[in-house]
């Protein structure tokens, strides 16, 4: 799926728990002057988070042009159903919209919705999935962290995460949650949103779902992986940067697969296959940049729960020491199984 194709609508999937500020954010998106028009899809909305100034709830009908040119649209229906009519209606002229915005419940699972546009032809040849936003409240998220896996869930499928009201919590409490945050998902930046004030680049075209050769995981996460042996033995005391290393253990984690040695790609595939059927629920993301046997070229393969794709890569350059790494977000994933797997996989 080239990303060039042209005339393909963007999509930004945007979530976070009740109070986390999406509709703060949603409305300083649809009323900065960046010149396009923006389609919201509000999924599945309980009452407690309508903002009757963004959203007409009770009316026949379906989109609901507003005065600085957005579309919403307030549904009670399937998304792929309103994703096809709006697609249909932008074909017609009768809409006219640059990109859409899918906000989903405090409670909501992305996974099932990044996954459509994927599973459905009609949808792929309109949409291209840019980015999932998780907006997360400094206030509350230790305590929804600790009781409601769809929040941690949230974080795991992050490509972008914006922490919000950082200013009404301790700096030691919010350095606590980023460090949190980043064993969950090393892949997705954070950010502080101050009442939803955040760069438009850092909202739009994140393309988080391409097939690209980057991968962006933080550096500090490769080395806090290793065991916390310093070489002098100190406890986990007030001095240690890792304020909460051993207290959390939550189940959704990350890990790193590393090697040096080239892939052989049948028994890759043979093996991520095998994976995907059987853990596939439980595999938030998983993306890889991966040296290959047989290809000078980089491959870089990436999945959301059971769906997986690969594609070719820029070329390794000439003396550039070839390697590969992939990175598993998930719920309760065997590490230990899934990296010898990897490992047995080398050629």
């Amino acid at each position: 799926m080239s990303n060039a194709q042209k005339g393909l609508v963007p999509v930004t999937i945007l979530t976070g728990f009740l109070g986390s500020g999406k509709t703060t954010l949603l409305k300083r998106i649809l009323t900065e002057a960046h010149g396009q028009k923006i389609a919201v899809i509000e999924n599945e909305f309980g009452e407690e988070d309508i903002d009757t100034e963004i959203l007409v709830a009770d009316t026949e009908e379906q989109i609901i042009q507003m005065n600085n040119g957005c579309v919403c649209c307030t549904i009670r229906e399937d998304l792929r159903t309103t994703l096809s009519d709006l697609a249909a209606k932008r074909r017609k002229g009768e809409l006219k919209f640059d990109r859409v915005v899918i906000e989903t419940t405090g409670l909501a699972d992305p996974g099932p919705v990044a996954q459509t546009f994927f599973m459905d032809d009609e949808i792929a040849e309109s949409y291209l999935l840019d980015s999932i936003l998780t907006l997360v409240d400094a206030v509350h998220a230790e305590e929804q962290l600790n009781t409601r896996q769809e929040a941690r869930r949230q974080i795991g499928f992050a490509d972008q995460i914006f922490i919000s009201k950082a200013d009404l919590a301790l700096p030691e409490a919010v350095a606590a949650l980023s460090h949190r945050i980043k064993h969950m998902n090393p892949r997705a930046p954070q950010q502080q949103a101050h009442f939803g004030e955040v760069a438009l680049s850092k909202v739009f075209d994140l393309r988080g779902f391409n097939l690209n050769a980057k991968l962006e995981i933080d550096p500090d996460f490769l080395t806090i992986e290793a065991p916390h042996d310093h070489g002098h033995d100190h406890e986990h005391g007030e001095h240690c940067d890792h304020p909460h290393h051993h207290v959390h253990d939550d189940d959704v984690k990350s890990f790193v697969f590393k090697s040096d040695k080239p892939f052989n790609p049948a028994k890759l595939e043979d093996f991520l296959g095998a994976i995907v059927q059987v853990y596939g629920p439980k595999m938030l993301r998983y993306k890889g940049v991966l040296y290959m046997k047989g290809t000078d070229k980089r491959v870089i393969f990436q999945g959301v729960h059971q769906l997986m794709g690969s594609d070719l890569g820029p070329k390794w350059m000439p003396g550039e020491k070839k390697s590969s790494k992939m990175v598993f977000i998930g719920i309760d994933l065997p590490k230990e199984i899934l990296l010898q797997g990897m490992e047995g996989c080398l050629a």
